[in-house]
């Protein structure tokens, strides 16, 4: 235990480098939130404000972090899990400490704790244009009206792909390093001037997006853009720019889907590992409470062993902010996969997901449940997992089914017990 409290100091100090904020013993609140938020928007994860001060000692807590947190901190450093990070920082027993406090250790004592006195003059010198720069600047970092920070979207249309207008007022803030980003994907961000009003950005795919107005690191502002669908739409998830699917292409007999030979004449390859078709449905469900609610789907990914080697698909249940994703697979790649909960990740790396496993060239009935805060989800009418959700979906605004390469839906069921049903048979 000793050891891995020495890890999880070192991990503290790769992510205090990585954010760059300073020294965190001078960390406040707002800092913990933003924490959390990096946190979150990189793993999907969500860690409490109040356990991420316990890791850092700024509430006394005797327990370790469990298993979902280590997990959660070492992948936000780009890990695959807290196993992986030890074996990157642990080498014969011994733990590894981060480079720049190496560094600091390898100076002899006498440097670290008595400078000398030629130094003086110039630290004395340096403090003072600090102080000044400070003077200067006092007045340009005076607190922000919250009510001058302006953060609006606009959609241009009802359709696909959808630019959407974002208008905004950040400059209150002064500052050159303004960002909006589409989503809670950073690789969905893009810089924008700090004095600007608008910028405009295309969504290709639908969905409800939280976009960020960020400044200095910190998200100001946020505002959703929900991207409807007309009805089910199929895409191919292709790079820079998705390939759509007609109604009459997505449209077999007894089954909404696409056969191989489809995306093979659409993309040009034979072979569909990392290659995703989704189906979606984004629109709202009145009366559906995403407290307590049943979907139910009969599907299959039709890919052969030289197309898919995994055969991989997802059911995807879309709140406004959150999103359950379950997943199943051809029983050898159970490894690779994970389940969203809505509220935490659950990784196949370090959790048994085997009876998520099964033969996906033949129909499998999926179904999960949410009430009293407990997912739960089951194969061919079997339970397979269950887990209790930190906090609520909100509303839910879409259904997706997504392939790894070719797949087939032939019924899908959405309802809340004694409320509204949506169901379909293809």
């Amino acid at each position: 235990m000793e050891k891995e409290k020495q890890l999880l100091l070192l991990c503290r100090q790769l992510i205090e480098q990585v954010l760059n904020w300073g020294d965190s013993s001078i960390w406040g609140n707002d800092d913990f939130e933003q924490l959390s938020q990096q946190i979150f928007d990189k793993t999907r994860v969500q860690l409490s404000v109040s356990t991420l001060k316990r890791i850092w000692g700024k509430v006394r807590y005797e327990s370790f972090p469990n298993a979902a947190t280590l997990n959660a901190l070492a992948c936000f450093l780009d890990y695959t899990s807290w196993r992986d990070f030890r074996q990157h920082h642990q080498v014969n027993g011994i733990i590894e400490q981060p480079a720049e406090v190496n560094e600091i250790k390898k100076l002899p004592v006498a440097t670290r704790s008595k400078p000398r006195l030629r130094y003086i003059w110039a630290g004395s010198t340096v403090l003072l244009l600090l102080g000044a720069l400070f003077f200067m600047s006092s007045k340009r970092n005076k607190p922000v009206d919250p009510a001058s920070i302006k953060f609006s979207s606009k959609k241009v249309s009802d359709d696909l792909p959808n630019s959407v207008v974002f208008n905004y007022d950040a400059s209150a803030f002064h500052s050159d390093s303004v960002f909006i980003q589409q989503s809670w994907d950073p690789n969905r961000r893009e810089q924008v001037p700090g004095d600007g009003k608008q910028f405009t950005s295309i969504y290709y795919n639908p969905g409800y997006f939280i976009a960020k107005l960020i400044v200095d690191r910190y998200v100001k502002k946020e505002t959703s853009v929900f991207i409807k669908t007309k009805g089910w739409k199929g895409i191919l998830d292709h790079q820079p720019i998705p390939v759509y699917l007609s109604p009459e292409e997505i449209k077999g007999q007894g089954y909404m889907g696409i056969d191989a030979k489809l995306i093979q004449q659409k993309l040009g390859t034979p072979v569909f590992n990392n290659t995703w078709v989704k189906f979606a449905n984004i629109r709202e469900f009145p009366g559906i409470n995403a407290d307590n609610f049943v979907m139910d789907c009969t599907l299959r990914n039709t890919s052969t062993p030289g197309q898919s080697a995994c055969a991989k698909a997802d059911l995807t249940i879309l709140g406004n902010g959150t999103a359950i994703v379950i997943p199943i697979v051809n029983k050898g790649c159970i490894s690779d996969m994970g389940i969203l909960t809505g509220t935490a990740w659950v990784s196949g790396k370090d959790h048994d997901l085997s009876a998520f496993g099964t033969d996906m060239s033949q129909f499998q009935n999926l179904r999960c449940s949410v009430k009293d805060r407990y997912l739960r989800i089951y194969l061919n009418n079997k339970q397979i997992f269950e887990f209790k959700q930190a906090g609520t979906m909100g509303r839910i605004v879409g259904i997706r089914f997504e392939f790894e390469g070719p797949g087939e839906v032939k019924q899908y069921k959405l309802e809340t017990p004694g409320g509204a049903v949506y169901e379909e048979k293809f």
